[in-house]
């Protein structure tokens, strides 16, 4: 199962907006409004990559307020 960690410009003042659309795509299993150069940081579990292609491509950077994402694909997990 691939996981990744998103992270996500918005257009200023849209954080909330955008960490509560983000929060109800299936696969999100955290996100966090962040101080810093990114806004937002979301991490990402699916069944297969593709599927955290159009997670990606397809929900997330449509969101209204969106403005880039920067994507990390964990190579492996901590014990």
């Amino acid at each position: 199962m691939p996981i990744a960690f998103v992270l996500i410009n918005t257009e200023p003042a849209n954080e909330e907006k955008v960490l509560k659309a983000v929060s109800k795509i299936e696969g999100i299993e955290e996100a966090y409004i962040l101080y810093g150069v990114y806004d937002i940081l979301a991490k990402i579990k699916t069944e297969s990559m593709e599927n955290l292609k159009q997670t990606i491509i397809w929900q997330i950077r449509k969101i209204e307020g969106v403005v880039s994402t920067l994507t990390l694909i964990v190579a492996e997990e901590g014990d």
